[in-house]
């Protein structure tokens, strides 16, 4: 069992930059696929980024490309995503999710252990 806990939210300008970060449980983390989802009122969960268990490689999705990176520090059990250009419409809440297998995935039902989500709000 992982447990994941995500920080770093919070109330941005447009144009400015966040980061989250998401701490996780358990001595295998780097066995493990992360990825980053996020969530919008009235819309579906939305793949943002993912990266290996090693961290070599990463792959996003098409709105953040550019964006945003993420990365990882296996030594601190702790997953980041860096949102640089921020946009009104990245305003969501922000998932943390691990993958049983070191490779990466997209889609949301390809994670097996998800954070209670953690808020980021751009403003205009």
């Amino acid at each position: 069992q992982v447990q994941l806990v995500e920080s770093g939210g919070g109330l941005v300008q447009a144009g400015g930059s966040l980061r989250l970060s998401c701490a996780a449980s358990g001595r295998t983390f780097s066995t493990y696929a992360m990825g980053w989802f996020r969530q919008a009122p009235g819309k579906e969960r939305e793949f943002v980024a993912a990266i290996s268990g090693g961290g070599a490689s990463t792959i996003y999705g098409d709105s953040v490309k550019g964006r945003f990176t993420i990365s990882r520090d296996n030594a601190k059990n702790t997953v980041y995503l860096q949102m640089d250009s921020v946009k009104p419409e990245d305003t969501a809440v922000y998932y943390c999710a691990a993958r049983r297998i070191i490779l990466l995935a997209r889609m949301a039902s390809s994670f097996d252990y998800w954070g209670q989500g953690t808020q980021v709000t751009v403003s205009s």
